[in-house]
């Protein structure tokens, strides 16, 4: 057996069973506290983001995970630690090339925090483009349009309302339309 030795502190990816993130990062989290292996395990995230989810006209902020079947870990890869973190109960293995973790980069990290730091949600909405809908509220209310365009960071749709024989673009808000 290779002795596997980092001194540095890096983020490494773990593939886990889909739906066991939160369940795993949690026993990591136990499990380096237990050993007391603070000094080479330091975080564990599951990289989450907010959304505004638009559902039966009603808005509501939901925690996404980012990548489905991942956690990171920020640790020094020491053996102890490598085989704590790889023998976790749903976790199939570390992200890398052959046997050895590979790191991810640094500005892949900064990425994801910062994602995650976001303080403005995104919209999430449960309609798609060329989706026919009626405008319930606002100067345009019991118009029916064809959605034209999505913009989830705003929360806003761009319907298409025909009007004297034309079509109009419209920017509403997710709230102001229904399904026909």
């Amino acid at each position: 057996m290779t002795k596997r030795y980092d001194s540095s502190r890096q983020w490494y990816a773990i593939h886990t069973y889909s739906g066991y993130e939160e369940k795993v990062a949690e026993s990591i989290r136990q499990r380096a506290e237990s050993l007391d292996m603070g000094d080479k395990i330091f975080q564990v995230l599951v990289p989450k983001e907010k959304m505004i989810e638009i559902k039966n006209g009603k808005r509501r902020v939901v925690e996404k995970r980012i990548f489905q079947g991942y956690v990171l870990v920020e640790m020094k890869l020491y053996e102890d630690a490598w085989y704590i973190v790889r023998n976790t109960p749903n976790v199939t293995g570390f992200v890398g090339t052959g046997t050895e973790p590979t790191p991810v980069e640094a500005d892949e990290i900064a990425k994801i925090l910062k994602r995650m730091g976001r303080d403005e949600p995104k919209h999430k909405f449960d309609y798609r483009v060329g989706e026919v809908v009626n405008i319930v509220d606002g100067p345009f209310k019991g118009f029916d349009g064809a959605i034209n365009e999505i913009d989830a960071q705003k929360g806003k749709l761009k319907v298409l309302v025909n009007m004297f024989g034309r079509e109009t673009p419209v920017e509403l808000d997710g709230l102001q339309v229904k399904r026909v």
